[in-house]
């Protein structure tokens, strides 16, 4: 519920708004500026609506002592006096909206309903803002593969673009972990980020979602509604799953990139956007666009910078520091701290095939750390599924992995005078697995 200070010289408007608003609202009322400003310690609003000529002090003049004294606080100035000059310092002040009188209930409840929303956008904002910015550092996305390197320049590079920017991906590469380092290492981190799944949301609302809707557009329409590129500001909109959009929407959007306006589902007014667009594909677009499933022109508008994932097994050189990341994050916010994960078990998942990438890889990991009571993660609390039926080809971070692996069941081995039983229990692993191990990398025992 929130607090709605009405501030007007004229006790039929102040009486009218108190019992229009009271059963929604805390509302409380103020005869003029000064009076105002008395009832801001005691009241503590979210909203003022202030008249422009009281009595002592102008609307106007109350409006700068609340954004200096509240700038948290929205104001809404409403006058029976309409002038350029004074709408114009209104909102040049900080007011949210400026309306003249005689008021229209029904429209004031929509401009209220819209700073209510919006307010509470911005705290969910500066939340976010506050609680992941430091999660989605490039500091915190893990890997030394080269590849990974130059997805991490690159970001940097790109950060602050406004240009839209596509990145592709198997489900569970981290496509959303990379438009969120986008998002918090540029000049936007402040604002909103706002994430759709495109696929998830049926087609004839999908247009209602991003752009919104008037009252009235279609049944059920019973108010104005926000659409995600409003919500989004100045921020970042992320667009997931881009490809399974509809050639229909796929034009409506392409217009909202290359002129940054849009039209609210009903509605006659455009609007504008100046929110930057991060799409993610786990499809081949191009192959789409020769399909005429995916428009060439919006194919090519979002691509002006396209970042690869790769996928988690052409990329196992980094799984031991993935493997441990995960391990530390998640033991911390289970109160687990200490648990560490045996060479054994990184063997182990080192000859997985990584079908759900490295989403795949933290969710076996989540489950080995509940099941770990003696603080090591062993071959047995991992549950990879069943096993794969062909290797992967082999690239660079497959020989390192390979390399750390074989170097290590080496060294056991020789530490235990060739005792596979001494060696599977150093290890942390079964004895098929060890002598799959010794076949795998041709270690002479």
């Amino acid at each position: 519920m929130s607090r709605i200070l009405v501030v007007d010289d004229d006790r039929s408007i102040r009486e009218t708004f108190e019992h229009h608003w009271s059963e929604h609202h805390q509302v409380a009322v103020s005869p003029d500026g000064v009076a105002a400003l008395r009832d801001l310690e005691r009241f503590d609003p979210d909203l003022v609506i202030t008249d422009v000529r009281m009595p002592g002090m102008t609307g106007i003049e109350l409006l700068g002592h609340l954004k200096r004294l509240r700038p948290d606080v929205d104001v809404i100035v409403m006058t029976a006096h309409e002038d350029m000059a004074t709408a114009i310092a209104a909102m040049k002040a900080g007011a949210y909206d400026y309306l003249v009188k005689p008021l229209d209930l029904d429209h004031i409840d929509l401009v209220v309903t819209r700073c209510i929303s919006d307010r509470l956008v911005r705290k969910r904002a500066a939340r976010l803002t506050a609680d992941v910015a430091e999660p989605y550092g490039l500091d915190q996305l893990v890997g030394r593969d080269p590849s990974m390197i130059a997805i991490f320049k690159l970001i940097g590079q790109i950060a602050d673009a406004p240009t839209p920017v596509l990145i592709r991906g198997e489900t569970g590469t981290g496509k959303e972990l990379v438009a969120k380092a986008l998002h918090f290492n540029s000049a936007r981190a402040g604002e909103p980020f706002v994430a759709v799944n495109c696929a998830a949301i049926p087609e004839p609302l999908l247009e209602s979602e991003l752009f919104g809707h008037v009252r009235g557009a279609f049944t059920g329409a019973s108010a104005d509604r926000r659409g995600r590129f409003e919500t989004a500001g100045r921020g970042t909109l992320f667009l997931d799953e881009i490809g399974e959009t509809s050639p229909a929407f796929q034009a409506k959007l392409l217009r909202v990139i290359e002129a940054r306006e849009f039209d609210p589902v009903g509605g006659e007014r455009t609007r504008r956007t100046e929110a930057r667009v991060v799409a993610a594909t786990n499809r081949d677009l191009a192959a789409r666009v020769a399909e005429g499933a995916f428009r060439e022109d919006l194919y090519y508008r979002l691509r002006v910078v396209e970042i690869e994932l790769p996928p988690l097994r052409r990329r196992l050189g980094d799984l031991p520091a993935l493997a441990r990341h995960f391990v530390d994050r998640s033991a911390r916010a289970l109160g687990a701290a200490g648990i560490t994960i045996s060479a054994g078990a990184l063997a182990h998942l080192g000859g997985h095939h990584w079908p759900g990438n490295v989403r795949e890889l933290e969710n076996v990991l989540n489950r080995a750390i509940l099941l770990a009571r003696g603080g090591v993660i062993t071959e047995e609390h991992l549950a990879l599924g069943a096993a794969r039926t062909e290797e992967p080809a082999a690239d660079p971070g497959d020989d390192t992995l390979a390399a750390a692996v074989r170097a290590q069941v080496e060294r056991v081995l020789r530490a235990t005078g060739g005792n596979k039983r001494q060696a599977c229990v150093r290890l942390g692993v079964s004895r098929p697995t060890l002598d799959r191990l010794i076949a795998k990398y041709g270690i002479d025992v």
